[in-house]
């Protein structure tokens, strides 16, 4: 790949490449395109494990049973901290790929990983303090911290045309990590029952190590992507960034905090045993996950702000659904109501996130920028811009546990937290609508310099 490569000894420590124009399609054709699906298919593996370590504890505490004296309250805790841990470091993690590279970085966190799947080994027992499994579970955390990182450096290898199908790969194939957790969880209560939760444990620490060997002798670092406070101080000013950390709150949030809470709200509600929630709790994840590169390429033909307003709204639609089904206690109905929200926060998270380096284009174009120049700064500040979104977003799920946890304590059922659920997506739809779709979109976009706000409909 002429022009691509560092030199020897130019950079110590890493591959580097010095050259990445996505955009220029001789350069894509020839040599970029090969490349970036390389880097992607390691980027996925990582991130697969690395979500499956951070839901660790929404199939931990199925095997948490009366011996280990925590009521649901307490449970609902557990995985709310792991949660809120995984959206905090989800900003650094993001800068992290500009300071040390991609491929180094996401070796690194991939080995991060044994610390908080070592620690459960160790503790997974009855008689272990509940600070504790407080203290394991936040470390947990450290896994949330691999999608920041992980969407940020795809997000820098792939063209906007591409960026939709891409992102949704990258990142359906580390959600799918959430149900594959959930489902080898089954298999061990299933055939050595709720004691055994070292099994499970066990089986991770090979995955963390060979997704880190991989990714130091596959992937690559982009120098071209390097530490820029004048990106991130820019996405913090910019009002897009927050109003789609807002959005990304309704798809995302929702996805993680229910992967999490899931299988306690079947043991909670409806009585279901271990053996009985693990065997159901997968199915809504594992959905979520295949359908969210559907919802990427979805906005890459029809865009972004039409999908996603489509989704909140049927969003709404099914929590209104799984309120009925909770009050009349009826599980099947629940069942379907509680799964098509996976399915729609999975499309959500797809449109979203294709929304981000769109909007930001956008406003390069508005600016007088074309060209390279405006897709290197499309790709300079989304990328700043999505460690925030990504963090604000994972947030979601600290609320969405917190609600199912303070519902639950309060009258022993879910139903006041999908209400309020039902009103967040509510102004969801509003916010989409009002912002991306409600002005019709301009014959041309501003001349640099002047003072007409870019028309982002199309993103």
């Amino acid at each position: 790949m002429t022009g691509t490569t560092a030199p020897r000894g130019a950079r110590k420590g890493g591959r580097w490449i010095e050259r990445w124009e996505p955009e220029d399609e001789a350069f894509w054709k020839e040599s970029g395109e090969r490349v970036a699906r390389r880097n992607l298919l390691y980027s996925v593996l990582s991130e697969h494990i690395g979500f499956s370590i951070w839901t660790l504890w929404s199939v931990m505490v199925l095997f948490m049973g009366p011996a280990y004296g925590i009521d649901p309250a307490g449970k609902f805790f557990l995985i709310a901290t792991a949660t809120f841990v995984g959206a905090l470091v989800r900003v650094p993690y993001t800068f992290a790929v500009a300071r040390f590279g991609g491929r180094n970085w996401t070796a690194f966190s991939a080995l991060l990983l044994l610390a908080p799947t070592g620690a459960a080994l160790v503790v997974m027992e009855p008689g272990t303090s509940y600070g504790t499994f407080l203290a394991v579970a936040a470390l947990t955390g450290v896994g949330g911290g691999n999608f920041a990182s992980s969407m940020t450096n795809i997000n820098a290898f792939f063209p906007l045309r591409k960026k939709g199908w891409a992102l949704g790969l990258n990142a359906g194939g580390g959600n799918i990590g959430v149900p594959v957790v959930q489902l080898l969880a089954l298999l061990v209560i299933g055939t050595a029952g709720a004691g055994h939760p070292r099994l499970l444990l066990g089986l991770y620490v090979p995955l963390i190590v060979a997704a880190a060997a991989l990714a130091l002798l596959r992937m690559d670092n982009l120098a071209p992507v390097r530490g820029d406070t004048g990106a991130v101080r820019e996405a913090v000013r910019d009002a897009h960034t927050w109003i789609m950390a807002f959005l990304y709150t309704g798809t995302f949030g929702s996805f993680i905090g229910y992967g999490f809470a899931f299988g306690l709200v079947l043991q909670t509600q409806f009585g279901r045993t271990p053996l009985q929630a693990a065997s159901l709790t997968f199915v809504g994840p594992l959905l979520g996950s295949l359908v969210r590169p559907v919802g990427g390429a979805l906005a890459d033909r029809f865009g972004g702000a039409r999908i996603t307003l489509a989704t909140f709204v049927a969003m709404a639609a099914a929590t209104g659904l799984v309120v009925h089904a909770s009050g009349e206690e009826s599980l099947p109905v629940f069942l379907v109501g509680f799964v098509a929200l996976f399915v729609l926060s999975g499309l959500g998270n797809g449109s979203t996130y294709k929304m981000v380096p769109g909007i930001f284009q956008a406003k390069a174009l508005a600016r007088g920028m074309a060209g390279e120049a405006a897709a290197a700064y499309g790709r300079r500040l989304s990328g700043a811009a999505m460690g925030l979104i990504g963090a604000v977003g994972a947030l979601g799920g600290l609320g969405i546990n917190l609600a199912f946890r303070q519902a639950f304590s309060a009258s022993g059922s879910g139903t006041a937290a999908f209400v309020t659920f039902l009103g967040f997506y509510a102004a969801c739809s509003a916010v989409t609508w009002a912002v991306y779709l409600r002005r019709p979109a301009p014959a041309s976009l501003p001349a640099a310099g002047t003072d007409t706000k870019p028309q982002l409909t199309s993103v």
